[in-house]
């Protein structure tokens, strides 16, 4: 996994999964995880409201 979720800010709006390009990011009971895949566009930081993504330095 290349992104981590701040589950504290978290809104739970989803729309991390409905940007992602590979389709990595999924809601689990409304909680984003993110699965084998990730390119590290970033594009899914840029469309959270309260910017609880992050990318890992990996």
């Amino acid at each position: 996994m290349s992104v981590d979720v701040n589950f504290e800010k978290c809104m739970h709006c989803g729309a991390c999964a409905g940007t992602c390009p590979t389709n990595v990011i999924f809601l689990n009971d409304l909680t984003p995880e993110v699965g084998e895949g990730c390119t590290r566009c970033g594009l899914c930081l840029k469309v959270c409201p309260v910017r609880a993504l992050s990318l890992r330095g990996d």
